[in-house]
């Protein structure tokens, strides 16, 4: 379903510049009372005003269509969105099943809604949540709490003063009904790949070929991950943390370095690995950040791939890690297991040994540049962007967004560079010196 109309709005806007949006959401902000994630069990993941981190990561678009007011109305039998917009524009909307959840895309927004409102939890709507999907579209998704209709959009023009107003109505239906006109129209695409990054060129024939590192920034645009209490997202830390990375191995001559992803942006699992493969990487590291209920808990952690989990923390981890596709609202039918297809190839033993000697060392090199967990910091589980059968991977997490000495170390550009650093050097020891060459001859060939 979609909607558009094609009128602009000049008003002044309390907390933001005054501006003519030039498109503005119509659906838009529908769901976009999200930034990151809202339910009734859990605190809003929603970036502090004064948190550095996402300052640092924030884009100056001051061109973009503006979401300026939201308003949720719910009981047991229905529920309201009405959003307030400077300026109109298209969307559309969609319903994607396991799990239930309604999908809209827009153009690229800017949110400006000061306070968010919150489902109650008991009601048709769980939660939702918005971020960039690829460069240009923003998704809004909504998590269902029963199977629901969603009605036509309704716009209703300026009033007294305020933009214009957005309605969006849900209202109950039964399992076999949202289940037949779940998934993507037929003229639509899913959209299922936003990557935008490309394998890096050719190196220039040299005496000593660079290896080439692809490091995976976890999470992204409409996937927050998880949050700590200033406000600091999990995509913003480890962003800031891969290019950190990135330029300590730049930095060495002896690699080239691909990023998954270089903005706040939303890339799929499976497209992560794409560009690990189509980028004939050497090695595959992807960086997390993690929580627990248990907020004493701290300390850095490294993750490869195995069919049986180590112990039940690395299942969840690797379930909750595993969803990053249908929180951001990839429609999920027909995909296969994730790691069992690739398991029983016997190619796949000899990258799944390099990658536990490359967790091995990264263990090793840690130490001296941050706390690490004193008790199995390595562990195995079956995460879908570590598969790439001949690529070594690992995934890092980094510390625990849940402990207020993690958050606070990690929020520093000290911490960042000197793990980065770390990282780095256990890469590089990684890949010894080509015979007959000292490392320094190796750096620059």
């Amino acid at each position: 379903m979609s909607v558009r109309a094609g009128h602009g709005l000049k008003e002044r806007i309390a907390g933001a510049p005054q501006r003519r949006a030039g498109r503005a959401l119509v659906l838009g902000a529908v769901l976009a009372s999200g930034f990151a994630w809202f339910s009734a069990e859990s605190a809003p993941a929603v970036p502090a005003k004064s948190d550095p981190i996402g300052a640092l990561i924030a884009s100056q678009q001051t061109n973009l269509p503006m979401v300026i007011g939201l308003k949720l109305t719910e009981n047991a039998n229905r529920a309201q969105f009405t959003v307030e917009l400077s300026d109109p524009i298209e969307a559309h909307a969609y319903t994607l099943s396991n799990p239930d959840r309604v999908v809209i895309d827009m153009p690229e927004v800017l949110w400006r809604v000061q306070n968010d409102a919150r489902p109650s939890g008991r009601g048709l709507i769980r939660s939702y949540r918005y971020g960039l999907f690829r460069k240009g579209n923003f998704r809004f998704v909504v998590d269902l709490g029963r199977p629901v209709k969603v009605a036509e959009p309704k716009l209703l023009p300026p009033e007294g003063g305020a933009g214009f107003q957005l309605v969006l109505d849900f209202a109950p239906t039964t399992a076999d009904d949202f289940a037949a006109h779940a998934g993507w129209p037929a003229n639509v695409a899913p959209g299922a790949s936003s990557a935008t990054a490309q394998a890096p060129a050719p190196a220039a024939k040299s005496a000593v070929a660079k290896r080439t590192i692809v490091v995976d920034a976890g999470h992204g645009g409409i996937d927050p991950g998880t949050h700590g209490s200033s406000g600091i997202q999990e995509k913003d830390l480890v962003l800031l943390v891969a290019k950190e990375l990135r330029k300590a191995l730049e930095a060495t001559g002896r690699y080239r370095v691909q990023l998954t992803r270089d903005n706040d942006v939303f890339i799929p699992l499976r497209e992560r690995v794409n560009i690990a493969r189509a980028a004939h990487g050497d090695l595959f590291v992807s960086l997390h950040a993690d929580s627990n209920d248990h907020r004493d808990i701290r300390g850095a952690s490294v993750y490869t791939l195995s069919e049986d989990a180590s112990d039940r923390e690395a299942a969840r981890l690797a379930e909750k890690e595993n969803m990053s596709d249908a929180i951001a609202g990839v429609d999920l039918t027909g995909e296969n297991s994730p790691v069992a297809s690739i398991l029983i190839d016997l190619a796949q033993r000899d990258t799944m040994n390099r990658s536990v000697r490359l967790a091995e060392g990264v263990l090793g090199a840690l130490p001296a540049a941050t706390t690490v967990r004193p008790t199995n910091p390595h562990r195995a589980a079956g995460f879908a962007v570590l598969k790439a059968p001949d690529v070594p991977s690992v995934l890092v997490e980094l510390g625990y967004l849940t402990n207020l000495d993690d958050e606070r170390v990690m929020m520093t550009q000290a911490w960042r560079t000197r793990v980065a650093q770390a990282l780095a050097g256990a890469i590089d020891a990684h890949f010894p010196a080509p015979p007959g060459l000292t490392t320094r001859q190796a750096a620059n060939p």
